[in-house]
């Protein structure tokens, strides 16, 4: 008789018991600090500023409707002459960076070099890895890619197959 008391007692019914209260609010600020997790950021190396900004737009041109994915270009050195800058890499990680990892694409040489060195040195945050691509193509298809929602692996794939694309 006591519990079908309690079941029907409005006072009772009104409130949700402490415990369960207390679980609801500690999942919502696990919700609200967790910071939502985005496409994967897609970083273009090059030693020219010119040609890493152009690939750019040109990937962004081709991911069709929607919104690309974040893509920041590294290209040349600071004060625009050719070259590779690890700084300028590493404001385009941050920049490209939304929490579901960053793929790196790099034109030749010693843009291989320096994201090496800077991989080895640990970026923080998400990870970071090089594509093994061609640089317009892979950048293309990998930005197609992360902009469908496809994960770091999938974006690498992407950009790996690339390399087998024929021209004639």
């Amino acid at each position: 008789m006591t519990a079908l008391y309690e079941a029907t007692d409005p006072e009772l019914c009104a409130a949700p018991p402490v415990r369960e209260a207390e679980e609801e609010t500690a999942a919502e600020a696990a919700l609200e600090e967790a910071p939502p997790v985005g496409p994967v950021g897609i970083v273009l190396v090059s030693h020219s500023r010119d040609v890493a900004a152009s690939t750019a737009e040109l990937a962004k041109a081709l991911v069709g409707t929607g919104d690309p994915a974040p893509v920041a270009p590294a290209g040349g050195l600071p004060d625009g002459s050719v070259g590779t800058s690890a700084e300028l890499v590493r404001r385009a990680v941050a920049a490209a960076d939304r929490g579901a990892g960053v793929a790196v694409f790099c034109d030749m040489g010693s843009a291989v070099l320096t994201v090496k060195a800077l991989l080895a040195e640990g970026f923080g945050g998400s990870e970071v890895r090089i594509a093994d691509a061609p640089f317009v193509e892979g950048a293309v298809t990998g930005l197609v890619t992360a902009s469908a929602g496809g994960d770091l692996a999938a974006v690498l794939a992407a950009a790996d197959d690339a390399r087998t694309y024929r021209k004639l």
